[in-house]
């Protein structure tokens, strides 16, 4: 079977709803967090920010060791539960992850305060000065590992409000404790001021916590109703046997999260030096090296903040289909994140190479991270694709195949690095190249896996109906820069302006979108709907 039915499936667009607020939620972050470090930088100055900056990656490795991939675990086997009615079953499936985070969370968290004198001497540390911003994290971890429990069982609802609104509490909370902090302790010197910065994170976690409480005590009410469509056949699974699902879909999970500091400490090691090879000198390697990860990279994180949330929505709705049997459900769902994803990456791939030269330039204050920025555009379809194919590979229960899929991909993503960026003509470009290979082999794998699995894969029509409507997007912004030569970032602007109709229309011309889609968006596609008809299309369809 190539494509599913595409007749509506009951509910098979509750996880979009759930995608466009977490969307909504990660940009409200994004915005937060960029104000924040203009504001905390002039408080700290360079040298602050980089006793701040230390703690940081232990505080990282923490979180991840203790709580990530549980609330995709939690969401999973809750998503299961509700699907056969075991509202007991979710309930002690989230009393027992409480139980186990807490424990977690507690270890870690006394483990990073106790022990960051101990990381000091042994120079994990170079600067002892970085002591009150690794202890200053330390409830930051437990708050972080404990609110995940709360996180994983209310997505396995499939409800992402609470997610979101706890995300931008968190991040409001975090960065006015850290300006305020940061300020306060500053006539005692730069390390506690640092320190008070770091103060932050446990805040935001802590008031994170909340929100996410007062959600989930909103739905404990709710559910006393729901308690007489409880299945009576349900067993009672065991703590014990809970705890053991929880680790066997958890640790892959944690594993893939733990994957990404890995292959960014792996460019760490061969890019520059590969650079050298090619003939650039320390300096120059070293700029090429911060144009690819601290400006292409990032910008191509940025265009798929769609996507991930897409990717967490999916997960719970896939496990649910899954529970029931309803292998049309999981294809239908797999069907239309794959074509939501396309429709989306397509013209910000499309857009970020055409505008890479100007975006270098006008926003980076970099013109020679053009070439980076346009070679990793196409990494946004394909880091897109990788995203939604893991989700639904976690979402069947199948949490250990990305995590080797990303293995074999960072193996082909090192070799290709070593020996591409080494070629003088290439440069900084083959280490792009190397990374979209990353993300294109990972997916590919991915959606080999979910074909077997499930019988589902893309059409082309579904490929080259974005494609060529992207192309059209990317000539349309083509002109208008070619027209506004002078005008800066004005012509950014207006480019943007001019891409969003084009690229719509052309999909609409060449059937790329069509009623069924856009009646299966939340909020917004009633409304499209009309303003399509208007136009002329769909008059004849009811």
């Amino acid at each position: 079977m190539t494509e599913p039915s595409q007749t509506p499936v009951k509910n098979d667009n509750k996880f979009l709803k759930g995608t466009l607020i977490l969307t909504t939620s990660a940009i409200v972050v994004k915005v937060i967090g960029a104000l924040n470090w203009i504001l905390l930088s002039r408080v700290l100055g360079g040298e602050g920010i980089g006793l701040y900056q230390m703690g940081f990656p232990i505080y990282l490795m923490a979180i991840t060791v203790s709580s990530a991939g549980i609330p995709v675990a939690i969401s999973i086997i809750t998503s299961e539960k509700l699907a056969q009615n075991d509202f007991l079953g979710a309930k002690r499936v989230f009393n027992v992850s409480l139980r186990l985070l807490f424990c977690t969370g507690l270890v870690f968290s006394s483990a990073l305060f106790f022990g960051a004198q101990w990381l000091i001497d042994l120079h994990f540390i170079r600067d002892p000065r970085a002591y009150y911003s690794i202890i200053a994290l330390a409830p930051a971890v437990f708050f972080v590992t404990f609110l995940a429990s709360f996180r994983g069982y209310l997505q396995g609802w499939q409800i992402m409000t609470p997610t979101a609104c706890s995300e931008i509490t968190e991040q409001l909370m975090r960065v006015i404790t850290m300006l305020f902090f940061a300020s306060y302790f500053m006539p005692y010197g730069l390390a506690k001021a640092a320190g008070g910065a770091s103060m932050g994170a446990g805040v935001g976690a802590f008031c994170a916590l909340l929100v996410l409480m007062w959600f989930y005590n909103r739905l404990k009410r709710g559910l006393k109703a729901k308690m007489a469509q409880q299945n009576p056949e349900a067993i009672r699974e065991k703590a014990w046997s809970i705890i053991k699902r929880l680790l066997k879909l958890a640790l892959p999970v944690s594993v893939t999260s733990l994957m990404l500091p890995i292959v960014a400490n792996l460019d760490l090691l061969i890019v520059p030096q590969r650079l050298e090879v090619a003939g650039f000198d320390v300096r120059h390697a070293t700029e090429l090296f911060g144009y690819l990860t601290g400006m292409a990279v990032p910008l191509v994180n940025l265009a798929t903040i769609f996507t991930a949330a897409l990717a967490i929505s999916l997960v719970p709705a896939v496990s649910e289909a899954r529970a029931l049997g309803n292998k049309l459900s999981i294809q239908h769902k797999t069907g239309t994140a794959f074509r939501v994803a396309l429709i989306v990456t397509f013209p910000c791939f499309m857009g970020l190479f055409f505008l890479a030269e100007k975006v270098a330039g006008l926003i980076y204050n970099a013109p020679g991270a053009a070439p980076a920025i346009q070679t990793m555009s196409i990494g946004i379809v394909l880091l897109g694709l990788h995203q939604v194919s893991t989700a639904v590979l976690q979402g069947m229960g199948r949490t250990t195949i990305p995590v080797i899929n990303m293995i074999i991909a960072c193996v082909a993503k090192v070799i290709l690095s070593w020996n591409l960026t080494a070629i003088p003509s290439l440069g900084i470009k083959g280490s792009a190249v190397a990374t979209i290979a990353d993300f294109g082999v990972a997916a590919l794998v991915n959606m080999w896996f979910i074909y077997k699995l499930t019988g589902y894969r893309i059409h082309m029509d579904g490929v080259l109906k974005p494609l060529f409507a992207a192309a059209a997007m990317g000539l349309a912004v083509e002109v208008v820069l070619l027209l506004t030569p002078t005008w800066r970032a004005w012509s950014i602007l207006l480019a943007m302006i001019v891409a969003v109709p084009v690229y719509g229309f052309s999909l609409l011309k060449l059937g790329g979108i069509g009623r069924e889609d856009l009646e299966m968006l939340p909020f917004v596609g009633r409304r499209l709907l009309g303003v399509c008809r208007k136009l002329g299309y769909f008059k004849d369809e009811k």
